[in-house]
């Protein structure tokens, strides 16, 4: 994933994150879970990069 990738994939959890405080729509929830798991997966994918040099 290059930077830009994740900077948008970011933006968009956080666009999800912000409409479900603000309506509490359990479909935005969900969409904001999946999202912050593709946030952790990718962060992870990286520290293992970094930690193996």
């Amino acid at each position: 994933m290059t930077g830009r990738q994740f900077f948008d994939l970011v933006s968009r959890l956080r666009a999800c994150q912000k409409e479900y405080f603000r309506t509490r729509d359990k479909t935005v929830l969900s969409q904001a879970k999946e999202l912050e798991r593709a946030v952790d997966t990718e962060i992870e994918r990286v520290n293992k990069i970094i930690n193996s040099k």
